[in-house]
């Protein structure tokens, strides 16, 4: 299977800022641009940090209130000194989180979601700065044809990757929502068909009804050495998301 990788989903076109960049200017770039974060770059177009809107928002909040009605905000040392600084490298958050264009879109969303970023710059492997990959990049992958996910599972996963007959499992997608079915030989190649098929991009979920005359998991083989029935499989019913 080929997964589409951040360098072929990321914007080349960058908008960015210097260190010595001033609060309105980087607050004029994001509205400008319809943008939520822009990169810090040296000299070298080497990514320093990130400054955000929540960075530029942080500022405002930290500012008294004029009629002394609310209570002055709770934040912490670093997070003040922040809240002072005028220029993108007092404002900017750093080291700035990177990703490589050889990532596959699963790389990227993890780190996204493990970070809450909404966007994330790449660089080569110098260090320098060649793109920016956003959430809506990576969704781009689930605007696939179904016909696309389809013909990629049947000759890449069941033919390429398992070595069986397409004729062998009939695949169903419909708004990338794949269903397996049909009988196999051994129960542990239905099992690696489906952990495959959700690995195809573009595949929102994977429901099996696979049967399988043989069951060659560990527990079963352990089972018929110790002189137990081997029980065969028939096919079953499961959503796997």
């Amino acid at each position: 299977m080929r997964h589409r990788m951040v360098g072929e989903l990321m914007t080349s076109a960058v908008v960015h800022v210097r260190p010595d960049a001033s609060f309105k200017e980087i607050a004029r770039l994001l509205a400008e641009h319809d943008i939520t974060s822009v990169p810090v770059l040296d000299d070298q177009d080497r990514p320093l940090g990130v400054v955000s809107e929540a960075d530029l928002l942080r500022h405002e909040a930290a500012v008294e209130d004029p009629a002394g009605l609310l209570p002055a905000p709770d934040l912490s040392d670093r997070d003040q000194v922040r809240s002072r600084a005028t220029t993108a490298r007092g404002l900017m958050s750093s080291p700035a989180v990177c990703a490589r264009p050889e990532w596959t879109v699963v790389e990227a969303a993890r780190l996204m979601n493990q970070r809450g970023f909404k966007r994330l710059v790449v660089v080569d492997e110098a260090g320098r700065l060649i793109g920016v990959v956003s959430r809506g990049d990576l969704l781009r992958v689930f605007l696939r044809h179904d016909t696309a996910i389809r013909e990629e599972i049947r000759h890449d996963v069941i033919a390429r990757l398992l070595r069986l007959s397409v004729d062998e499992v009939g695949v169903r997608v419909h708004d990338g929502q794949v269903t397996l079915s049909g009988t196999l030989k051994h129960r542990s190649v239905a099992a690696a068909l489906t952990g495959l098929c959700r690995g195809v991009d573009g595949v929102v979920s994977v429901t099996e009804d696979l049967g399988y005359r043989v069951d060659d998991t560990p527990a079963a083989v352990t089972s018929a050495a110790d002189g137990s029935a081997a029980r065969q499989g028939t096919p079953g019913h499961a959503e796997i998301r």
